[in-house]
């Protein structure tokens, strides 16, 4: 008897022993075709421990990112995009190189109706630094919650 094919035939990653890619460029994004394509709504990921390096001293870098994207014909694969942002950790770049870096790879390898980030970056040198890319309005008739990312206030 033949196996059933499913959206999920052909993921390399899930179910496997995978390790974190050395940098972003040799992450394999997957994804699997949407099940309700007809629909709109929103799909988030948060990365409340998101890591990369600083490009000039190689010092560690801590964010917490927030992924919201409304799909079309693809989701995201999410141990492929855990894998990818795990990637940074060894990554030289500054925090708006990392944040809109990763927001355009996933527009093009998605090409969702809509997707925004939010990169909420702790302080380096006393100042913390926020980022925030979208690709354009959101679609009507989809409920986009806040964030839920506190602004930094530090002690007080």
């Amino acid at each position: 008897m033949a196996a059933r094919k499913t959206i999920y035939d052909g993921l390399k990653q899930l179910g496997e022993k995978s390790r974190v890619p050395g940098a972003p460029e040799e992450a394999m994004l997957e994804r699997v075709a949407n099940p309700h394509p007809e629909l709109r709504y929103l799909v988030r990921f948060a990365a409340p421990e998101f890591t990369s390096l600083c490009p000039i001293t190689g010092q560690p870098d801590f964010a917490h990112l927030v992924i919201d994207y409304v799909p079309r014909r693809w989701l995201v694969e999410s141990k492929s995009l855990k894998l990818y942002l795990g990637s940074f950790r060894n990554h030289g770049a500054f925090h708006e190189a990392c944040t809109v870096e990763i927001a355009a790879r996933l527009k093009d390898f998605l090409s969702p109706a809509w997707l925004r980030i939010g990169g909420y970056w702790y302080p380096r040198g006393g100042m913390p630094i926020d980022v925030f890319w979208q690709s354009g309005a959101p679609p009507r008739g989809v409920w986009i919650p806040d964030q839920g990312v506190a602004a930094y206030r530090g002690r007080g």
